[in-house]
């Protein structure tokens, strides 16, 4: 069977599913992935250097902000 956000287990009730995947230097960039939806990716074009954050309600799973902190350049 398919879980959310190609997960190898489905997570219990009451909880969110979520994938966080780091990227390799300049050639795959990371993606987060919350309840089967893709918060960030390359594909959304809203991935940069540095730490990639998505900021969700940790009680409904709204998706309140993305960005993204370089952390090389200061």
């Amino acid at each position: 069977p398919r879980h959310k956000c190609g997960n190898q287990k489905s997570c219990p009730q009451n909880y969110f599913a979520f994938k966080i995947i780091s990227g390799a230097a300049n050639v795959v960039g990371p993606s987060i992935c919350f309840e089967d939806l893709v918060l960030m990716s390359s594909v959304k074009n809203n991935i940069g250097r540095g730490l990639n954050i998505a900021l969700v309600n940790g009680s409904t799973g709204q998706l309140l902000k993305t960005d993204t902190f370089d952390m090389y350049s200061g």
